[in-house]
């Protein structure tokens, strides 16, 4: 285990963490950004229910891919085994947000998908933010936060978690995630906008249907297809 590329890891769960709290996607103690590291295996995560106040680096929990904790001395957030479960099945992802933001979870309450009204919304998700059926009874008496897990994973069997980073849980809440922890919250807080401006726009017009394919395409793909256009070039790092 490289342990600079671990505390390196650490650090930025913990930023992310406390941009959740900043940004005010989170209330008391909800909420959770988590991070791997892919070359060792290693999952770095909020301890559960610990105040945003108290954290720093080295309070983030360390676990592996079987849920098993490495190192820490707090118990790791109680939405582990799902997080652990969207790093093996989405495996181009480096970090992991779950929130109870207000206007997300308003929509997985009610139980409805997040429909593309505008491009907006196409310059982050490629299309409407699906949610997932809501949780059967014997998947509650089981395991459920894995459960969790297989409801998503289902409901991803439709989509392309590249192209959708995020998902509404039916009764629960958002998920989101991304390359980085940064780039996960970055999703959750956009994930969040759209939410409240959907339901402003649908107080508006409420027959109001999703934007036409061509100008989802198009604002889409001009930042994240195979001819992207939008931004700025990287800079060469050789």
């Amino acid at each position: 285990m490289d342990r600079a590329a671990i505390k390196h890891m650490q650090e930025e769960v913990y930023r992310a963490n406390l941009e959740l709290k900043e940004s005010g996607l989170v209330l008391a103690t909800f909420g959770n950004v988590s991070g791997i590291d892919r070359a060792s295996g290693i999952v770095a995560i909020k301890p559960s229910g610990l105040p945003y106040e108290e954290l720093s680096p080295d309070k983030m929990v360390l676990v592996d891919l079987e849920y098993n904790v490495v190192e820490g001395e707090l118990n790791p957030s109680s939405d582990t085994k799902t997080h652990v479960m969207l790093y093996k099945a989405f495996d181009e992802i480096g970090g992991i947000v779950h929130t109870h933001s207000k206007h997300a979870t308003a929509w997985a309450q009610a139980m409805k998908p997040l429909p593309c009204f505008g491009t907006t919304h196409a310059d982050i998700f490629y299309g409407q933010v699906p949610c997932t059926s809501i949780m059967r009874d014997d998947q509650i008496h089981r395991d459920y936060e894995e459960e969790t897990a297989v409801q998503i994973l289902e409901t991803f069997e439709r989509f392309d978690y590249r192209q959708i980073p995020g998902v509404l849980v039916a009764g629960h809440g958002p998920f989101a995630w991304g390359q980085t922890p940064a780039k996960a919250v970055y999703h959750s807080l956009m994930l969040e906008y759209i939410a409240e401006m959907n339901i402003i726009t649908l107080s508006l017009e409420p027959s109001l249907r999703e934007i036409k394919q061509t100008l989802l395409d198009k604002h889409f793909l001009r930042k994240h297809g195979e001819n992207a256009y939008y931004g700025q070039p990287e800079k060469d790092k050789g």
